[in-house]
């Protein structure tokens, strides 16, 4: 009776250092969360903490009960159901590759809702590759009962609810948090049906962007280009793998420079791999921010005052009047992934191709009405800056895992996107 009273104190001292670690690394964005919505995740920490600390049931009955976790929502359409078999979808890609403008897109189709970045979603998969690559961590889990069977469960359980219920239902839901696609292999085991968008981008542009834009990623120096070249190297090596490792029937490469230049094209292609209908509105998403059921942007996302803006050109080659030529020169050596992803890192000035009439059209109008677009751009910064004492915090500014290339061969991508 001893054994079985300390076994039980065991399992709910080790389920409740899970619960507080949890709790520890998600408590930031819960405070910038809305009070409903906080309220919310809150009773669900104090309901786990309560259910298996005070051993109300059996750990066993409550995995079962999250295996088969599902959601309601409700809208003027009538009501939602979600569950770990729906069609998910997942945007990815290292920040400022356009997958903001990709979910702005998708946002616009009547079917589709995808929203802001959660920032708690790859908050916890870092967590749960914590706790699964420390041994002394997985012994601690293992013996208080706390296996894979019941991490699994539970993650997938927490990600659902915060993906239905951060923004309005839909009969499709999208999740653009960039640094997803790191655990895309072990995302796709907990919703078998998602499917996945790797947004790429010329990593020097992507890097002129990190750097100019001022956008804080752990282990990115905003001062070196050769670091940050070296850091998007890394981190792309790691999607890219994923998306090989997840198959091109369930995750699709997108060009942002080939998606500007065509978007007719590339949607079309997207649409059908996401097995949705074609709808105009995905090539008007400006025509629809902030509306009731169209695009609701963020007023703290570092990408927001672009994609106000009808699709363009704009910032296709702008980083090749800025990036350090000695840096340049060694760009092959530094980011190998640019030749493996189709760029040339000998060609400075890369000509991406020539835009179709209506993005032509469209970077003309922004061109002649500059002054009109450069005040609604403003009028969204001076929201932003609202709240710039607050979320440009030390201690809240954004703790993307550092990302770090994986050892062994990489597979030659066999995915569904050829560049045109």
């Amino acid at each position: 009776m001893e054994m079985r009273n300390e076994s039980s104190v065991e399992f709910k001292f080790g389920y409740f250092n899970v619960v507080r670690d949890l709790y520890s690394k998600t408590k930031n964005e819960l405070r910038i969360m809305s009070r409903g919505r906080r309220h919310k995740l809150m009773l669900i920490l104090l309901v786990c903490i309560f259910v298996f600390f005070f051993g109300s049931y059996k750990l066993q009955t409550c995995v079962e009960k999250l295996s088969s976790f599902n959601v309601h929502a409700y809208s003027d359409d009538g009501k939602f159901h979600y569950d770990r078999n729906m069609p998910l979808i997942f945007i990815g890609g290292v920040p400022r590759s356009g997958t903001t403008l990709m979910r702005a897109i998708l946002d616009a189709h009547p079917d589709v809702r995808c929203g802001q970045e959660t920032r708690v979603v790859p908050r916890i998969l870092q967590m749960r590759q914590h706790w699964i690559k420390s041994t002394k961590e997985s012994i601690r889990l293992s013996e208080a009962g706390v296996g894979g069977h019941v991490l699994d469960s539970a993650i997938a359980a927490f990600i659902l609810e915060i993906i239905v219920k951060h923004g309005e239902p839909a009969p499709r839901l999208c999740n653009k948090d960039p640094l997803t696609l790191k655990y895309g292999d072990y995302l796709i085991d907990l919703f078998p049906n998602s499917k996945f968008i790797f947004m790429v981008r010329d990593g020097r542009a992507t890097v002129h962007s990190i750097v100019s834009r001022k956008v804080t990623i752990t282990g990115f120096d905003l001062t070196n280009y050769e670091q940050c070249l070296k850091k998007w190297n890394e981190a792309v090596s790691i999607m890219y793998q994923k998306c090989v490792r997840v198959g091109p029937k369930r995750c699709m490469i997108v060009y942002y420079e080939q998606l500007v230049l065509h978007p007719k094209t590339w949607m079309t292609q997207i649409l059908k791999f996401l097995d949705l209908d074609w709808d105009d509105s995905v090539l008007h998403h400006d025509e629809l921010i902030n509306k009731p059921g169209g695009v609701v942007l963020s007023k703290v996302e570092r990408s927001s005052d672009q994609v106000i803006k009808p699709i363009n050109v704009e910032a296709l080659k702008k980083w090749q009047q800025h990036f350090p030529e000695d840096v340049l020169k060694n760009a092959a050596d530094v980011a190998p992934m640019l030749a493996r992803l189709g760029y040339d890192p000998y060609i400075y000035k890369p000509d991406y191709g020539s835009p179709d009439a209506l993005v032509r059209n469209n970077t003309n109008l922004i061109s002649t009405n500059s002054q009109v677009w450069q005040e609604r751009a403003e009028k969204l910064l001076s929201l932003k800056n609202a709240f710039d004492p607050v979320v440009n915090d030390d201690s809240e500014k954004s703790k993307a895992e550092p990302a770090s290339a994986n050892n062994g061969s990489e597979q030659k991508a066999s995915v569904e996107s050829a560049k045109t």
